[in-house]
């Protein structure tokens, strides 16, 4: 079906404008939530990733272009609406020309995506959903495997975080762990043969241009939050304490920007 849209007031398109992300997230419990795509590259990626579409919102001038996509979906409701209607309902200028509502699905364990990978990076407490979105996008580009989040992290399905990361979630294997999985996460690392990293600005932090062969043939890297850095108790579990070196007085770099720098070197020592 396709429905033009000619009042800012259409609850149809509420779930585009009347909810925001925890809303949105938990709008069909006990079942999984939904999340907002944007644009159609964005939106595609997520669609190849598997990710099922519950509606489209459509600028009426780019319905053509995004005729492809939507016949992928002829059974999804597809809303289209002038350029000023639209923005009047989402409060910004759409540039993709697409909105899409789409259905979460259940997270993997991450035990599995242990067993299954090499290179991982385990984020600890970042809350910003620009960060996470660029430390998705520089884990994709950069040869990384998986991501592990702890509870407290910003969910990757986020508008922002989604938008800043260029959908590059929707191409990295990820997962959120729950409190448990976070208590024996040391032990299924050590499981499976795996070499922790904390990054800290700590005394005995090796410097990342002296680390040879220490990184392992399995890697798991731990960043901590853009406050207060990974927790001491954290740090002192790992099998060694990393830092970036640094000029010109500046202490550290951004947690995202850090993440590439050190994405880059281990790229660097894959076989």
């Amino acid at each position: 079906m396709i429905k033009e849209i000619i009042d800012i007031s259409d609850k149809s398109v509420a779930l585009y404008s009347g909810m925001n992300e925890n809303q949105l997230k938990h709008i069909h419990e006990p079942y999984e939530g939904l999340f907002i795509a944007e644009s159609l590259n964005v939106t595609c990626r997520a669609a190849d990733a598997g990710y099922r579409p519950e509606s489209f919102f459509v600028e009426k001038g780019k319905l053509e272009r995004c005729g492809s996509l939507l016949k992928r979906f002829p059974d999804v409701d597809v809303y289209v609406a002038s350029e000023e209607i639209m923005s009047g309902i989402t409060g910004y200028h759409l540039t993709g020309g697409i909105l899409s509502a789409m259905k979460r699905r259940d997270l993997p364990d991450h035990h599995d995506m242990i067993r299954d990978s090499k290179r991982i990076a385990v984020l600890v407490d970042i809350e910003n959903p620009t960060n996470i979105g660029a430390i998705f996008r520089s884990a994709a580009a950069l040869g990384m495997d998986a991501l592990l989040l702890s509870s407290d992290s910003c969910d990757p399905l986020y508008r922002r975080s989604i938008r800043v990361s260029m959908g590059s979630v929707f191409q990295m294997p990820w997962t959120i762990m729950d409190k448990d999985g976070e208590g024996r996460l040391f032990d299924d690392l050590k499981g499976y043969g795996y070499t922790t990293f904390a990054t800290a600005l700590v005394d005995d932090a090796v410097k990342l241009d002296h680390i040879n062969g220490e990184w392992g043939e399995r890697t798991a890297v731990f960043f901590g939050s853009e406050g207060t850095g990974l927790p001491d108790h954290l740090i002192q579990r790992c099998d060694h304490k990393l830092m970036i070196p640094m000029s010109r007085g500046v202490d550290s770099l951004n947690v995202a920007a850090a993440s590439a720098v050190i994405f880059w070197a281990i790229k660097g020592t894959a076989p």
